[in-house]
């Protein structure tokens, strides 16, 4: 009777389990970056809660405003601008406002003679077939953004309802947290040890990912579209945008962007801003990264650049722009697990863990949990 009443709980508890990420999952996104803001500006919430005099209430209500002063409110702005930006470029091109052909013949006329032979051995070397090429490309990318801004614009009560939950989420977040950490810990079936390198672990990956990889992506990109707003460059806030985003991916980065840019200025003549620009992104946007990331991420806290690479772009194959965080979470979660079982093995001595037992001998188990754990440093 016993492990009948057993087996029935852990079905009505993974049942329940099951139903209640079903039912969030349409505000997955809100809780998710709810759960992400919490955890890097749990520092600040603790900080004013001793000078508050332990008022917790007060404390994450002032967190709260902080955070939509500083944070969402200068990132919703910059998100309609590029909306507006994007939907403008997008125009030009479809009514040829945006005249590619003049810029790809001046190009073309200052290109040395090897670099025709290797654009011709790839079938490019027809100047028409090559800015039908680019029109295309630039037409779909700007179609792309386009329409997720009309997407936005016509989920405007969605958007709403999402960042209410996400803010409302993120009061209770930032008071409750040490709490909530400490149930789940007592809840989690691991030792003491374990648990701790999970949650760790979990919180670090969070902190590398957003205040650091993000951080730095978000200057990189903002010191590259300063550059090409100085040269005249249009669109220079969707320029930033992308080497923003690229600036996420290892062995990617912004020079992707500004290098190309670079190379075309000093092809059609301008050698002073082309050289500038080669300058600026090798010892200023380039730098960001060597300078800011040991002091944001830490050397310790680093995965290994291709499991970054995988992990971050096939989190947002499968969960869109939020993968950039899931991804690497979840990349983490994974080598985490697989050394706590390796190490495991090795202080047991014996082979893989089995059910049940083989000539007398049990299987290994892991420790217990204790009632109580202090909650992690976040």
């Amino acid at each position: 009777m016993r492990a009948s009443e057993n087996s029935f709980f852990i079905l009505l508890l993974i049942g329940a389990t099951v139903l209640f990420c079903w039912i969030l999952w349409p505000l997955y996104g809100a809780v998710l970056w709810g759960v992400v803001i919490a955890i890097l500006f749990a520092p600040l919430n603790r900080g004013l809660n001793r000078s508050f005099g332990f008022r917790r209430n007060l404390a994450a209500l002032t967190s709260v405003a902080i955070i939509v002063l500083m944070v969402l409110l200068p990132l919703s702005l910059i998100g309609a601008a590029l909306a507006r930006e994007a939907a403008a470029t997008y125009a030009k091109i479809e009514s040829g406002n945006l005249d590619l052909l003049n810029k790809m013949r001046e190009l073309m006329a200052a290109r040395p003679d090897w670099v025709g032979d290797l654009l011709s051995r790839f079938g490019v070397g027809n100047l028409s077939d090559l800015q039908e090429r680019l029109s295309a490309v630039l037409l779909r990318g700007s179609q792309y953004l386009a329409g997720q801004a009309l997407d936005i614009g016509q989920s405007t009560f969605d958007f709403t309802v999402n960042l209410f939950v996400m803010v409302y989420l993120l009061f209770f977040l930032l008071r409750d947290g040490d709490l909530l950490a400490g149930r789940i810990r007592r809840a989690m079936p691991l030792g003491v040890d374990h648990q701790t390198r999970l949650l760790d672990k979990f919180t670090v990956v969070i902190r590398a990912t957003v205040k650091g990889n993000m951080l730095i992506a978000l200057i990189q990109g903002a010191l590259g579209g300063l550059a090409f707003y100085v040269l005249g460059i249009s669109g220079a806030l969707m320029w930033a945008v992308v080497m923003a985003f690229l600036s996420l991916l290892p062995a990617v980065g912004a020079g992707i962007v500004w290098l190309p840019m670079a190379l075309y200025l000093i092809a059609t003549g301008s050698l002073l801003h082309g050289v500038g620009l080669i300058v600026w992104g090798t010892l200023v946007i380039g730098m960001v990264d060597n300078f800011l990331r040991p002091i944001l991420v830490g050397k310790d806290t680093r995965m290994p650049d291709y499991v970054v690479l995988i992990s971050t772009l096939g989190g947002i194959e499968v969960f869109g722009l939020n993968g950039f965080v899931i991804g690497p979470v979840i990349a983490a979660m994974f080598i985490a697990t697989w050394d706590i079982y390796s190490s495991a093995r090795q202080e047991i001595g014996n082979p893989a863990p089995s059910i049940g037992s083989a000539g007398g001998k049990s299987a290994p188990a892991i420790p217990a949990p204790t009632d109580r754990a202090t909650p992690p440093a976040a």
